[in-house]
């Protein structure tokens, strides 16, 4: 690494490593990798001929394509599509519309009519998750899983610079997938994930820390991972609507508005500052998937796009543990009502499990068990008291009915 990379990676060419020596301490380089509208890509594999039209995934009972006498296909169509499923993914020609993941397919269908409506075919995801993961494996071992469709790799004890590891680990994820991915390259993870999205799609994005106040002070606030949709919407009731505007913002206003912890916090992003490390080898207390609705959903008018979103941090959860070797006996739910309020509730189970049917009743359960009168804008689910897999076979399918 040159010392002009470690500069523009934030760090100095002048730090020692004070442990065992005097040898020159290499700064941190922490890149996120976010694959391209992943699940939509894995679809376009299979069926080519809908490149550059506008796909939808997701829904429930939605139609495979239909082979026809000539070879031809005949794919169902958004327009089409009766219930109140919610979009999965969908393609940057679809998102060119406002049709985005979690969105209801009835909202979606006026908004994009055309578009081409497609059933979600989790296997396959699974499938290309592993390939993509493997080939980053190859060149940067230091790895922090994040879900199906993104990593966070420490790539500080590599020579090559930012930009030419970039490059490589890109060609490297296409050659196994053909699939695209982005990635943002910076001193912390805060900094990664926000810089991954920046040139979406197919983007290489290197940021230091001196870039941020002309590359992430401009953006929306939003645009900071972990300041949702109603986070962001009291800022600017503070007139704060910029990340430049939030890092003016004075230290005790951010801490008497949200609480000393997330006051702090707040401060610390906006300033691009992160001193969080990727984890590679740890044991997790518990695995977790949580969603904030763009709006407040109600647990009986919106019941059946609930049904689903419910269903999909169970499917999501059991994979994770899936991944991770291992299985838990306690099932929990985390509810967060449309006032801010969050209550929790675990069942502890007489046996570890990982598969989703169980996990999915299990969190029915709990849900029943909290007060469903009022709107929610976050739901999740988690399973702890982890321990290792030993490979017992589990239940197939997954409960689709939400008990509310």
């Amino acid at each position: 690494m040159t010392s002009a990379d470690v500069l523009a990676a934030g760090g100095k060419a002048t730090d020692t490593d004070h442990v065992g020596g005097s040898l020159p301490r290499r700064p941190r380089r922490i890149a996120h990798l976010d694959m391209d509208a992943f699940f939509a890509s894995v679809e376009l594999l299979q069926y080519p001929e809908l490149r550059g039209q506008p796909i939808v995934v997701g829904g429930r009972n939605v139609p495979a394509p239909q082979v026809l006498a000539d070879g031809s296909r005949r794919f169902a169509r958004l327009r089409d599509y009766a219930g109140r499923g919610v979009v999965t993914t969908s393609t940057y020609e679809a998102r060119a519309y406002g049709v985005f993941s979690g969105m209801g397919l009835m909202k979606s269908a006026a908004l994009a009519p055309e578009a081409i409506l497609l059933p979600a075919n989790f296997d396959a995801y699974r499938q290309y998750s592993r390939r993509f993961k493997d080939a980053v494996a190859a060149l940067a071992p230091q790895i922090e899983d994040r879900g199906i469709d993104e990593i966070y790799i420490d790539l500080s004890d590599l020579e090559e610079d930012s930009q030419t590891l970039g490059q490589r680990l890109k060609q490297a994820v296409f050659a196994a997938t053909g699939l695209r991915c982005s990635i943002g390259i910076t001193p912390n993870k805060l900094l990664s994930k926000l810089a991954s999205d920046l040139d979406k799609p197919d983007g290489l994005t290197l940021l230091a820390l001196a870039d941020v106040p002309t590359r992430v002070w401009p953006l929306p606030v939003g645009k900071i991972n972990g300041i949702g949709p109603k986070t962001a919407a009291v800022l600017a009731r503070l007139g704060i609507e910029r990340i430049g505007q939030l890092a003016a913002a004075s230290p005790a206003l951010l801490q008497k508005r949200f609480g000393a912890t997330t006051g702090v916090w707040l401060h610390e992003v906006a300033h691009g500052r992160d001193t969080r490390t990727v984890i590679t080898q740890s044991q997790p207390k518990s695995i977790s998937r949580e969603t904030t609705f763009e709006h407040d959903l109600h647990a009986r008018q919106d019941r059946a796009a609930l049904t689903e979103i419910f269903t999909a941090l169970c499917v999501r959860v059991a994979d994770d543990l899936a991944r991770r070797g291992v299985v838990g006996r306690t099932v929990g739910i985390k509810l967060r009502y449309a006032d801010f309020h969050v209550v929790t509730r675990d069942l502890t189970l007489p046996h570890a499990v990982s598969d989703a049917a169980t996990i999915r009743r299990a969190a029915g359960q709990c849900l029943k068990r909290v007060p469903l009168t009022q709107k929610l804008r976050l739901l999740g689910v988690r399973v702890s008291a982890l321990e290792a897999a030993d490979g017992n076979e589990t239940e197939p399918g997954v409960q689709r009915e939400l008990p509310l």
